[in-house]
């Protein structure tokens, strides 16, 4: 799975604006966790040096000003990334349903009707980690290290350059683990989606099943995919559990190298206290982002091991009938109809195959109301298969 997979974000287009505004608010969250940090470490340096109330009272109210304003800016952000998830679900649902309809029944007779229900359903529903938590923490993971970087340099440049070094220590950790994450949650989608097909399938034929007594295989069926399922569920737990592990370790090191530094410094009077302060207030937020987008990856990979299974669906070309039927209608000023309130009417329909005299079906008419249900019967061969899937 890539870091941000460009095909979500070209079919984001209507939720263009919401994105925007996540962008827009992850750069406010980032100016004031650095605003944060500077107000906390100046009202520690003037306790300690004895400030008056009156200094120290102003700059914990603006403190507090800014911590609430640093919470609404983070609910906002989620806000509309949940509003982006929701319009990008919607948008590819329509997308898909109607590429199915338009495929026909012969390509949906050879697919599984219970996956592609899954793809739309389940499946899409896994975006909203995507959009809600991983794309605004994959800003985040951009402005906050570098914010934090730039103002640790100015404060105290040795600092800073510990901080740049081992920055890309978390990423590169996150890379080596993404790649075992990717295969291990492609599987478990996999096995979901199966799982969930042949669930539908066997609900449909159980009568059929319980018939002809096949009822009892099945069911070991589906009780060895849910457990195949259930492992595949657990390895990617496992990845992500011991990823996490990773990432705090090093993050963690990271952050004692500087401050052990830091303290150094300040034990010999090499650093001013507020200095001190500020670059190990700093240095944690520094590793945070980092850290949370790792896990976010995580949490996100479903939705998007699923939107590549929807993608490989949309991909599918047209039969050319199916392409000529579509164009004509895209360019001629009749209105598609809406099947959902349209009659469908057969007029004398005859179908018949190359070097066959016998016709496969026909003459046959018919007209079907919408919301009205009809059996056809007839022996094998009568031509039942044909009407619902034409040549």
């Amino acid at each position: 799975m890539r870091a941000v997979d460009p095909r979500l974000l070209r079919h984001a287009r209507a939720a263009r604006s919401y994105l925007i505004v996540t962008v827009l608010l992850g750069l406010a969250v980032t100016g004031l966790i650095v605003a944060q940090a500077a107000l906390v470490a100046h009202a520690l340096a003037a306790a300690a040096f004895g400030t008056g109330a009156r200094v120290l009272a102003g700059t914990l109210a603006v403190l507090l000003l800014v911590v609430v304003t640093r919470g609404v800016a983070a609910y906002g952000g989620e806000a509309a990334a949940l509003r982006a998830a929701a319009r990008v679900k919607s948008q590819l649902r329509r997308k898909l349903i109607g590429h199915c309809l338009r495929l026909g029944p012969a390509w949906l007779g050879g697919q599984q009707p219970g996956q592609i229900a899954a793809q739309a359903t389940r499946g899409l529903d896994g975006l909203d980690p995507y959009f809600a938590r991983y794309l605004p923490q994959l800003v985040l993971s951009v402005l906050v290290p570098a914010a934090v970087v730039v103002t640790v340099t100015a404060a105290d440049w040795i600092s800073g350059v510990v901080i740049a070094v081992t920055l890309p220590l978390i990423p590169l950790f996150a890379a080596l683990v993404g790649l075992h994450t990717k295969a291990a949650t492609r599987r478990q989608w996999r096995l979901l989606a199966q799982l969930g097909g042949h669930f539908l399938d066997v609900v449909q034929g159980l009568p059929t099943l319980k018939v002809f007594g096949r009822a009892k295989f099945q069911e070991q069926v589906i009780a060895r995919v849910t457990g195949e399922y259930r492992s595949a569920a657990m390895a990617t737990l496992r990845v992500a559990f011991l990823s996490a592990l990773v990432l705090e370790l090093s993050a963690a090191l990271a952050t004692a190298v500087v401050a052990v530094e830091t303290g150094l410094r300040l034990l010999y009077g090499h650093m001013p206290y507020q200095t001190a302060l500020l670059v190990l207030l700093l240095t944690p937020e520094a590793y945070l982002p980092l850290r949370a987008v790792a896990a976010q990856y995580h949490a996100s990979a479903e939705g998007s091991a699923a939107a590549e299974s929807i993608f490989a669906i949309l991909d599918t070309p047209l039969s050319s009938q199916a392409a000529r039927t579509t164009a004509s209608l895209a360019g001629s000023a009749v209105a598609v109809p809406d099947v959902r309130s349209a009659a469908i009417s057969l007029n004398a329909v005859t179908v018949g195959y190359p070097g066959r005299d016998r016709l496969a079906l026909g003459p046959l008419s018919l007209t079907i109301g919408p919301g009205e249900l009809i059996m056809l019967t007839g022996p094998s061969g009568a031509g039942k298969t044909t009407v619902l899937r034409p040549p």
